[in-house]
């Protein structure tokens, strides 16, 4: 076993990312403990639509990283008990974003009554994207950390961060109330609260708080086999037939509050699918994604102090998996990983 397997590293955050983090050191033999101010997957992976897929547009700084996203959590269901994605692919029309991804192909609408029979009006061309897949991101979370549990990890909830201890500027332990809990590595993957933190350490990370609307409805099983992307709604099923939706944050007046912008949605949703007239809005709310100001992800150790790892970006579930994988190389192993190339935190030096 490595000589560096039993560095004691602090991972906080309990959301989406810590838990892959945690998961995937502690099979390198860390001795990991997770440290989450609330409860588990109580911040934005709590609230997202978590759709996994490799789509970018335009230029992708982190290609590589995206590329290796949906292999990544195939891995995981193989090794992961409880950790289940469904792969029903993806159906993409009229939203005129520019996203590709390598595995997308062109159908008529022949094919996209076959893949989505419910659609009152399926469009005469639709991109299908067959490698893509979803996930109950809470659920994930819970046994992604299930499992780091089961390799020694410890996982602390309800205990926000006070402080750090910093030795020769060398971070040496996480102050909470409970008491100081040494660390050899700490990383921080706290999502919109990661700049907080990185401040108390003298690193100004420009991450902002990122909204969406995030909706769920009850409606009967069956409307919807994968995921289905338009101009009118963007929305998955579970299999117990609870229905998932995103849009876009636009601002706070009345009419584009959460509960507001549930009903407008499932209107539209009963125009597009057949069998859709009973479903009932059940939650609705503003997700905080965090979103560096360039939209790349910041992964590395911060150039300002010793021993002080950063893992924060969006989309967070889609590159929980992958990412949990290299960067646990990079802090156990001391293995760089080249997909971080353009996310290192000191690009933010001037």
């Amino acid at each position: 076993m490595n000589q560096e397997s039993s560095k004691r590293i602090v991972v906080i955050g309990a959301g989406i990312v810590g838990a892959s983090l945690a998961y995937h050191l502690a099979s390198k033999g860390a001795q990991v403990t997770v440290v989450e101010a609330g409860g588990i997957a109580s911040g934005v992976t709590g609230t997202s639509f978590a759709w996994i897929n490799a789509s970018c547009a335009g230029i992708d700084p982190i290609a590589a990283l995206r590329g290796g996203a949906v292999a990544a959590w195939r891995q995981l269901e193989t090794h992961v008990p409880g950790l289940s994605v469904r792969w029903d692919g993806a159906l993409s029309y009229g939203t005129q974003d520019g996203r590709m991804s390598p595995s997308c192909i062109l159908i008529d609408r022949t094919r996209i009554a076959h893949f989505e029979p419910r659609l009152k009006q399926p469009p005469e061309q639709a991109l299908y994207e067959p490698e893509q897949g979803a996930l109950d991101a809470v659920a994930a979370t819970h046994a992604l950390l299930a499992a780091a549990r089961a390799l020694g990890a410890t996982v602390r909830t309800h205990t926000p961060v006070l402080g750090f201890a910093v030795h020769n500027a060398k971070v040496t332990g996480v102050g909470t109330a409970a008491g100081l809990i040494e660390a050899d590595t700490v990383v921080l993957a706290a999502g919109t609260g990661t700049a907080a933190l990185a401040a108390q350490l003298g690193a100004s990370l420009p991450i902002h708080a990122s909204p969406a609307i995030f909706l769920r409805y009850q409606a009967p099983p069956g409307l919807v086999r994968g995921i289905i992307s338009s101009h009118t709604m963007e929305v998955r099923q579970a299999e117990d037939g609870t229905m998932l939706a995103a849009e876009d944050y636009v601002d706070d007046a009345p009419e584009n509050q959460p509960a507001a912008m549930a009903q407008r949605t499932a209107s539209a949703i009963r125009r597009e699918l057949e069998g859709a007239g009973a479903i009932a809005p059940e939650f609705a709310c503003v997700g905080l994604r965090p979103m560096p100001f360039d939209g790349v992800p910041v992964i590395g150790y911060l150039p300002q102090v010793e021993g002080v790892y950063v893992c924060v970006m969006h989309p967070g579930v889609v590159l929980a998996g992958i990412v949990g994988q290299l960067a646990s190389g990079e802090i156990v192993d001391g293995q760089p990983a080249s997909a971080f190339e353009a996310c290192r935190p000191a690009r933010f030096l001037a």
